[in-house]
C-alpha cells in the first residue's frame, strides 16, 4: 500500500465495498417475522429491558384506567428528582457537578464536610502525569477531540501500575482520576489542534484545585482565564444535566457491556467515548447550532412565524439545511410531552442570552420550539408526540459561551463520565455474567465447494 495514500478509497475496494453490503443487507420483514426488536426498541421507542439498576431513571408515561398514556418526563438520579436537585444546589449558591456526581456514584447526597472532602479529592486529581501533554496529547493531534480524548484515556493505561485491577477500590479511584482529568484531556486537544493545524496560539493553563469542574474548563480554555459567574453557573448545570441518563442509553450500555468482560477501566471508558461520539447519541447539538445558522440566513425577518414554519417544513422535507429531512434537537427515543432536562435549562438558557445581548436569537429558539412540534406532526405519521431535547438549547448555550463546536462533544463527555463510572461499578459490583445479546442466524446450509469449482460474483474474473 502506498503510505501516501493511506485514506484513498480505490477502485478495488469500491468493487468489494458493493460486494459486501450486497451480501450483508437483511430484508426488514424478517425482523417482524422473528419478532426481532431492531435496535432493541419497539415500535414506541420503548428499549427491551436489559437489566436493573440503582443509578439514575427516565420517566415518560403515567398509569391511566390501567393503561400507560404519555406524560411529561421526568428523570431521577438515585430516586432524587434532577428539578429537586437543580434547584437545590442553584438556591444554595453552590456549583452542581461534584455534589451529584458523589450522589451518583456513592447513592446519597453528600453532607458539606463530605462534598468537601469530595472536592479535594477531585482537585488533588487534576494533575497528568510528568510531560503526558508534550509526550502524548501534542504529538499528531486530531481534527476530532473525541478521538484525542479516546486516545488519551488508552494512554493513561500505561501509566497505571494497577491498570488490569478490577477491584472496586482500585476501580474508583481510576473513575475519580478520570472524572478529573477529561476537562484538561479535552481542552489541552483542543488547544493543540488549533495552534497546530490553524496557526492560533498556543494555551496550557493549569487547572485550579479550588475551582468547580464548570469553573476549571472556562479558565483552562480561555486565553485570558477570566468568566463570569452566570457563566460558570450554567455551564454546570449542562454538565449536571448530560451526567446521567438511564443504563440504556447507547455509550452507558457500552459501559456495562465493555465491563462485563472483566476488562480494564481504560478500554471500557474509551469504548463508551467511541459510543458518545456517534452523531446518532452526542453531537445533535453541534447540528442545532448550524440548522439556526442556516435558518437566520434564510429568514429575514426572525419574528415571522409563518416564514419560520415554511422554513421548518423545507427541513423536513429535505429542501433545506443538510437535506437530512430532520429538525434537529426536536424528539428523543423517550419522551415525548417534554425533556424535563431542556425544561429546566430553559430559564437559564434565557438569562444567559440576556447578558449576552442575544435576545432575539433566543426568541427565535423559543418560536421554533413551538412551532416544530405543530410541523412535525402535521407532516409525518407520529407513533408518539414531540417536543424539544436537552441537545436543543446546549449547543446554542455553548456557542454564547465562545466554546468551539470540536468541544460541544467533549463537554456531553466531561459530564457524562460520572455516569459511566457510576455504570461501571454498578456492573463489577454485582459480579454478573457477561453480556451476550442472542442474534438469530437466517443463513442458510450450503456445501463446501472446492475452488476450481466456485463461481465469480465479479465480472472482472
Amino acid at each position: 500500500m502506498d503510505q501516501n495514500n493511506f485514506s484513498e478509497i480505490t477502485p478495488d475496494i469500491l468493487h468489494l465495498a458493493n460486494l459486501c453490503e450486497q451480501v450483508n443487507v437483511i430484508d426488514s420483514e424478517l425482523f417482524t417475522k422473528y419478532d426481532v426488536k431492531r435496535g432493541l426498541r419497539d415500535l414506541n421507542g420503548k428499549g427491551v429491558l436489559a437489566g436493573l439498576t440503582h443509578i439514575s431513571d427516565v420517566r415518560a408515561t403515567k398509569m391511566v384506567d390501567g393503561v400507560s398514556v404519555p406524560d411529561h418526563g421526568q428523570l431521577f438520579y438515585r430516586g432524587y428528582n434532577v428539578r429537586d436537585l437543580v434547584e437545590g444546589f442553584t438556591s444554595g449558591g453552590r456549583f452542581g457537578y461534584e455534589e451529584v456526581a458523589y450522589l451518583l456514584l456513592f447513592g446519597d447526597l453528600p453532607t458539606s464536610h463530605e462534598l468537601a472532602d469530595f472536592r479535594n479529592l477531585l482537585g488533588g486529581y487534576r494533575s497528568l502525569p510528568t510531560s503526558f501533554v508534550r509526550d502524548i496529547i501534542m504529538k499528531a493531534p486530531s481534527k476530532d477531540m473525541m478521538n484525542t480524548l479516546a486516545r488519551s484515556v488508552l494512554t493513561l493505561y500505561s501509566y497505571d501500575d494497577r491498570a488490569d485491577d478490577t477491584s472496586i477500590p482500585n476501580v474508583l479511584r481510576q473513575c475519580l482520576q478520570l472524572i478529573s482529568l477529561f476537562p484538561m484531556l479535552s481542552i489541552y486537544g483542543y488547544q493543540a489542534y488549533s495552534h497546530y493545524h490553524d496557526g492560533n496560539s498556543l494555551y496550557i493553563h493549569q487547572p485550579d484545585p479550588a475551582l468547580s469542574t464548570a469553573e476549571n474548563i472556562l479558565r483552562i480554555l480561555r486565553p485570558d482565564s477570566n468568566y463570569t459567574p452566570l457563566e460558570a453557573k450554567i455551564l454546570d448545570i449542562a454538565l449536571v444535566l448530560h451526567m446521567e441518563h438511564g443504563g440504556g442509553n447507547n455509550s452507558s450500555f457500552t459501559t456495562h457491556v465493555v465491563s462485563s468482560s472483566l476488562t480494564d477501566t481504560y478500554s471500557v471508558i474509551a469504548a463508551a467515548i467511541g459510543s458518545l461520539k456517534g452523531p446518532r447519541h452526542g453531537g445533535a447539538n453541534i447540528k442545532v447550532v448550524q440548522m439556526f445558522e442556516d435558518m437566520k440566513n434564510e429568514l429575514s425577518d426572525w419574528k415571522d412565524e409563518e416564514a419560520v414554519e415554511q422554513y421548518l417544513r423545507r427541513l423536513l422535507n429535505r429542501d433545506a439545511f443538510d437535506h437530512a429531512g430532520l429538525i434537529y434537537g426536536v424528539g428523543h427515543a423517550i419522551y415525548s410531552k417534554s425533556d424535563p432536562r431542556a425544561e429546566i435549562f430553559k430559564e437559564f438558557v434565557r438569562k444567559l442570552s440576556e447578558e449576552k445581548g442575544l435576545t432575539d436569537e433566543f426568541n427565535l429558539y423559543n418560536t421554533v420550539e413551538r412551532l416544530a412540534p405543530l410541523v412535525i406532526e402535521k407532516e409525518r405519521k407520529m407513533y408518539k408526540g414531540v417536543s424539544i431535547n436537552v441537545d436543543f438549547y446546549s449547543g446554542f448555550v455553548y456557542k454564547m459561551l465562545c466554546l468551539p463546536q470540536e468541544l460541544y462533544t467533549p463537554i456531553f463527555a466531561i459530564a457524562r463520565i460520572a455516569g459511566w463510572s457510576a455504570h461501571r461499578l454498578e456492573e463489577l459490583s454485582n459480579n454478573s455474567k457477561i453480556i451476550r445479546p442472542a442474534y438469530k442466524a437466517i443463513s442458510t446450509d450450503r456445501p463446501y465447494v472446492t475452488i476450481s469449482a466456485r463461481k465469480s460474483k465479479d465480472s472482472k474474473h
